[in-house]
């Protein structure tokens, strides 16, 4: 698990043996750090006893992959030699925690283990893949040297059953605390107390061993990071849930070893072009003058039980249950959205291949539990946080994927919910009012859930999937009935605020489904390749699947390397093959929704929550759609390639397309969204506001436009492409005459808003021109010159304002300016020199050079980005 803090296992090593003991309750360093778990020698070891006085006639047994026997409070495991040195994978997770740190059911970290016999002891080991050679080659030698597997935990042997099997207690390893396997981190707690910890119930499978043990820790009395020592926040813990809560804190660690198969799947090496997670192995066996990379994909082990078959049913399908705790109206839903999947494994030759269950009842099975690892199930959890995830545990030998435990929080619905009013409410009769019926929202938590089961099934977000269709057929009602608004479930391409009301597109068609992207990759991924023996058999193969990208632009995927410089790869798009007209159709709609959204949102005897949340989703919204035109600017079109494939893979954007994107900016983000401005609708939630909510949106969109990747692109590309680029120069003047339009005007009156936006931009020019870092010195230099110019223009507007506000925002803008380029200026030095109406004083700072300007201040402005 990335970022656990790791604390230190302290082994003694006496003649003989080593045991696992509990930490004393006042057993921690004193600087008031985390404790750790000591090792206490007995001196001597005691040899290993007949095994009827350790297991003794009122011990009850399970048998299992390992044989488990409890005696009173303690509990062996007796390991058949036969399942000594194989690779086990040992998963940690969090069953039930304390109030505000996660939720239930959430992974803390897996690893494989090896058990091994060391003379009297069981050693327990880590055991890493990163590093690998065949073990017949003289290099695996200097490999294993290099890649030592650790000892997490050592054993005493305390008796030998039968065919000479190690018996070990085992007990106080889930109730003490071992390093690899503890929660603390995620809790952010303080120590470990082994007294209030014990063990609740082991269960023995043929292929695993399941653990649960209450585990209870203390934290320190600051939660909050301002003060207390103990370790760093740990991921997952989520925003406004710090740690535990001042105290002591009961968690259920549940603690899964699963045997990895001993006949290991046949990976299938990964190609960049197409959308899999992977796992990296350096293998320094291959006869290559590096040790090369091999990068595998992470997909489940699918066999056809007739492999000549074109059609076929898998040995062993993917099964995913509903977890019991999901409300009952909902459970059909989701079963929907895992079971929506069999069309794409169809197309990898499939039938039935991923399969909707309800778990068995306690009558029906007993032994099944949820946190199982054998079981892959879709959680419901009672959260606030309006979110899903869908995680997988794979093989980290082959990227075979031994289980998927998809987390929903309660509350996307909500985020759901207002998505589909605010995107598509104008399309859809049921959603303009709100709540919407259990029908919509289920399909909404299928679209959800289905989703995450991609994530399951080894499936990366293809955000570029939304640019890939002909921009005129997400209007097209009968395109988007047998293709959708976008190719592929794994886009952030909600809901299809570009088709229009005269458009007539049928509601179920507003909504992602699986796409032709999802069925041609799961066919990459998952289709048996006859004659194929190693996955270097199935190279070729695949390459020839992939260059079918070339033909069909709708089942390429987004490029791994274009460090977001493709303006195809927004997220939350639909239509960005031309983003410009997506958005103004995008516009359209939202001044619809406007209009909608009182009669949407209030209920008679409810206050305005629903109204005012809604409305601040509407903001962002519009911030998102603007900024998917704000991209385009310095924008590089690209296409993942390999060597055989002609043309490059990245093509700047056309200057035609940047201009018009700007143009369309200055239109209808700098100039102010007057629909957005409804004092009808927000005085019922607040006195005052609206205008900060304006120009931090509007300042969101500027900063997205003028960041310094882009402006660095468009430098670089006008160095290369020269007079066809669209130069950094007339970039940032059509950005300054937009923005600063009415200066141009015979009587100059600037409104409150553009006052806001034009102060914001000031603010924001003069933190990159006076930051230390960042930045090329070409950009330092054209923003300066803006700046002037714009100081020029400033005052020569002065004379012709026609109001006090005006005047008094002009010469306070003028005066900014000056100490942007002069960081030591001071308004009194410019009166000195010529007062504020004629500008000497500004113009003598202008000649200043600009080496001798001093230091420059380090400040920056607080954008809120959505």
């Amino acid at each position: 698990m990335k970022n656990l803090v790791k604390l230190f296992v302290l082994l003694c090593l006496p003649v003989l043996a080593v045991s696992v003991r509990a930490q004393d309750a006042g057993n921690q360093d004193a600087g008031g750090g985390p404790a750790v778990v000591r090792q206490q020698a007995r001196n001597p070891e005691p040899e290993p006893r007949p095994y009827e006085r350790v297991i003794t006639k009122d011990a009850k047994t399970q048998t299992g992959i390992f044989t488990i026997h409890q005696v009173g409070a303690r509990y062996f495991y007796e390991i058949p030699a036969s399942e000594l040195n194989k690779d086990f994978l040992w998963v940690s997770l969090i069953a039930k925690t304390t109030l505000g740190v996660g939720y239930g059911g959430q992974a803390d970290g897996n690893h494989v283990v090896r058990w091994e016999r060391h003379g009297n002891h069981v050693l327990l080991r880590s055991v890493s893949y990163e590093m690998v050679a065949d073990d017949s080659l003289p290099v695996s030698t200097a490999v294993h040297a290099a890649n030592n597997d650790t000892i997490l935990v050592s054993f005493p042997i305390e008796a030998f059953g039968k065919d000479d099997a190690p018996v070990i207690d085992i007990s106080r390893m889930f109730t003490s605390e071992i390093p690899e396997f503890s929660p603390r981190a995620r809790l952010r707690a303080r120590a470990f107390d082994p007294n209030r910890s014990f063990i609740e119930r082991v269960a023995a499978f043929p292929t695993n061993i399941e653990v649960e043990a209450s585990q209870t820790f203390t934290s320190p009395i600051d939660t909050t990071g301002g003060g207390g020592a103990g370790p760093a926040p740990a991921p997952g813990g989520g925003r406004g849930q710090p740690g535990m809560r001042p105290g002591s804190a009961t968690v259920l660690m549940h603690y899964s070893m699963v045997k990895l198969p001993e006949n290991p799947m046949m990976p299938r090496l990964f190609d960049d072009r197409v959308g899999y997670f992977s796992i990296q192995q350096e293998d320094f066996g291959r006869d290559e003058h590096r040790a090369p990379k091999r990068t595998y994909i992470v997909r489940w082990r699918l066999e056809k039980k007739d492999p000549s078959a074109a059609m076929s049913e898998p040995v062993k399908p993917i099964v995913y249950y509903v977890d019991p705790a999901t409300p009952l109206k909902w459970r059909p839903w989701i079963k929907r959205a895992i079971e929506d999947w069999q069309p794409a494994f169809e197309a990898a030759g499939f039938k039935n291949a991923i399969i909707a269950k309800d778990p068995p009842s306690p009558q029906e099975d007993p032994t099944w539990s949820a946190e199982d690892t054998r079981n892959s199930v879709i959680r419901w959890l009672p959260s606030t946080t309006e979110n899903a995830v869908g995680p997988n545990i794979h093989d980290p030998r082959t990227g075979e994927i031994l289980n998927a435990d998809i987390q929903l929080y309660q509350n996307v619905m909500n985020l759901a919910r207002d998505w589909y009013f605010v995107q598509v409410g104008p399309l859809d009769p049921r959603a303009q009012k709100l709540p919407l019926s259990d029908d919509l929202m289920g399909r909404l938590i299928e679209y959800v859930v289905a989703h995450e089961v991609g994530h399951t099934l080894g499936f990366q977000h293809n955000m570029k999937s939304s640019s890939l269709y002909p921009v005129e057929k997400v209007r097209d009602a009968k395109w988007l009935h047998e293709m959708g608004h976008v190719a592929t479930l794994m886009d952030y391409s909600r809901f299809n605020y570009v088709a229009q009301p005269e458009d007539h597109v049928a509601p179920e068609d507003l909504i992602p489904r699986i796409g032709p992207y999802d069925k041609w990759a799961t066919a990459w991924g998952y289709k048996p390749i006859p004659g194929a023996k190693t996955a270097d058999d199935e190279k070729k193969t695949l390459g020839e699947w992939a260059r079918e990208q070339d033909k069909t632009p709708w089942l390429r995927f987004s490029t791994d390397h274009a460090n977001g410089s493709d303006p195809g790869e927004n997220t939350e798009a639909v239509g960005d093959a031309d983003a410009v007209y997506a958005t103004g159709m995008g516009l359209k709609n939202l001044h619809r929704v406007m209009d909608m959204l009182v009669v949407a949102t209030t209920r008679a005897g409810d206050p305005y929550d629903d109204l005012e949340e809604v409305y601040g989703r509407v903001l962002g919204q519009w911030v998102l759609e603007m900024n998917h035109v704000a991209v385009v600017v310095g924008g590089i079109d690209s296409q993942d390639k390999h060597a055989e494939q002609q043309g490059p893979q990245f093509t700047p954007v056309s200057r035609e397309r940047q201009m018009a994107a700007v143009k369309f900016l200055n239109q209808n983000a700098f100039q102010t969204p007057a629909f957005l401005i409804r004092p009808e609708i927000s005085r019922r939630f607040e006195p005052s506001g609206v205008m900060d909510r304006i120009r931090t949106s509007q300042m969101s969109v500027l900063n997205r436009l003028m960041n310094n990747q882009r402006l660095d692109r468009l430098v670089e590309i006008e160095a290369e492409d020269g007079a066809k680029s669209y130069h950094p120069a007339e970039f940032l003047a059509d950005v300054r005459q937009g923005i600063w339009s009415e200066l141009a005007a015979p009587s100059v009156k600037i409104d409150a808003y553009r006052r806001n936006l034009q102060r914001g931009y000031i603010e924001l020019v003069s933190e990159k021109i006076n930051a230390h870092t960042g930045g090329q010195d070409d950009e330092r230099a054209l923003l300066r010159n803006e700046l002037k110019t714009l100081s020029g223009e400033v005052a020569r507007a002065l004379p012709r304002t026609a109001d006090a506000e005006s005047k008094a925002h002009l010469e306070d803008v003028r005066d900014s300016i000056a100490r942007a380029l002069d960081p030591k200026f001071a308004p009194s030095e410019t009166e000195a020199a010529g007062g504020r109406g004629g500008g000497r004083g500004t113009s003598s700072v202008f000649e200043a050079d600009p080496e001798s300007l001093g230091c420059w201040p380090d400040y920056k402005v607080e954008v809120i980005h959505h």
